[in-house]
């Protein structure tokens, strides 16, 4: 399985997640998550292999998060409502995404990367 990277292109992490792809020459597809929001099941089995929450995989720093008041209206929704929510707007999306075949992780940080791409 290719290495898929979602990411935000003026998202600063998002950019520095992909340099650090291709200085390590790590190959990978690129997926715009606006322009290719991910499905509800995408979103389900990545979730899964992440072992985090459905909690975790949200922007909590964007704005459309605050817009939506989501830090109190989470807390009230069932994992499916959650789900599609988060599939309904790309920027609702913690980023970037790292879905290789060793797992999936949201957010970039250069340790974890490195266990699921090399």
């Amino acid at each position: 399985m290719k290495n898929l990277f979602i990411e935000y292109p003026k998202c600063s992490t998002c950019q520095k997640a992909k340099k650090w792809l291709q200085e390590n020459n790590i190959e990978f597809e690129d997926r715009h998550i606006v322009e290719q929001t991910p499905t509800v099941a995408e979103l389900r089995e990545w979730i899964k292999r992440s072992g985090l929450e459905i909690r975790k995989w949200f922007n909590a720093s964007g704005l459309k998060y605050k817009e939506l008041n989501l830090k109190d209206k989470l807390e009230q929704m069932n994992d499916e409502e959650k789900l599609s929510l988060l599939a309904s707007d790309g920027m609702l999306i913690k980023r970037p995404v790292l879905v290789s075949d060793k797992g999936t992780i949201a957010g970039f940080k250069e340790d974890k990367w490195k266990n699921i791409t090399k």
